[in-house]
């Protein structure tokens, strides 16, 4: 694992040069927000890098229900089983392996790693709407990798975790734009349309620092996501 600090913001990456998967530390005065859960054996690198730091886990945030976004999450909760799980309120229900689509949603098909009924053990504590706040954290609807996908603003910073809503790894991409150096994140992508306009609404809150699920943060990356938007 691999671990890289810019400002309140830790990211700690697994499988760096072969699959990089990423989570996020937050750091407010009352300890640590965890952003994603990553992979299924990530838990104890997690808690390791925790402890590195300092300061305690105190809340898990996802941006989505992939399972290299949750993959960790039940042995997480295990370890700390006080500490809240937040999600959005649509993704909530791919947690529990729901693929239903609301009749209002476009009617492409839930693509990725989404886990099977009953397989994951958590149930959320908190669900998120588009502008809940969750300590320094903004939540915003970002919808297109999935119905439900959430990406989180620090407000003392405007740095922007956008779980896929961006790719940075195998050239920078919407969700949904195929870079053939790394494929997955578009292959797992349900509504590139909607991912279009989730990275618009991004692009309005003019991050200064853009950290994604896969690939190396990006500092003053709004140029990068104009020349995404007009592809």
């Amino acid at each position: 694992m691999r671990m890289i600090k810019q400002g309140h913001l830790y990211q700690l990456t697994f499988l760096p040069s072969v699959f990089p998967v990423n989570c996020y530390f937050v750091e407010e005065e009352d300890g640590l927000t965890l952003i994603d859960a990553a992979l299924p054996n990530s838990a104890d690198g997690i808690a390791t890098a925790a402890r590195k730091v300092e300061k305690a886990i105190r809340r898990i945030v996802l941006t989505h229900a992939h399972s290299d976004h949750i993959g960790a999450l039940d042995k997480l909760k295990q370890m700390f089983p006080d500490v809240p799980v937040y999600i959005s309120r649509r993704d909530a229900r791919l947690l529990t392996g729901d693929r239903t689509l609301d009749a209002s949603e476009p009617g492409t098909p839930i693509r990725g790693g989404v886990p099977k009924p009953h397989t994951i053990k958590t149930t959320p504590d908190v669900l998120l709407d588009d502008g809940s706040r969750v300590g320094s954290l903004l939540a915003i609807w970002t919808p297109g990798h999935t119905p439900g996908s959430m990406s989180f603003l620090d407000t003392r910073t405007q740095f922007l975790i956008a779980g896929d809503a961006f790719q940075t790894r195998g050239g920078f991409a919407v969700t949904g734009q195929l870079r053939p150096l790394f494929p997955f994140p578009a292959m797992a992508t349900w509504n590139k349309e909607l991912g279009m306009e989730s990275a618009r609404k991004i692009r309005e809150y003019q991050p200064e620092l853009l950290a994604v699920g896969h690939g190396n943060m990006i500092a003053q990356p709004v140029e990068l996501i104009d020349r995404a938007l007009e592809l």
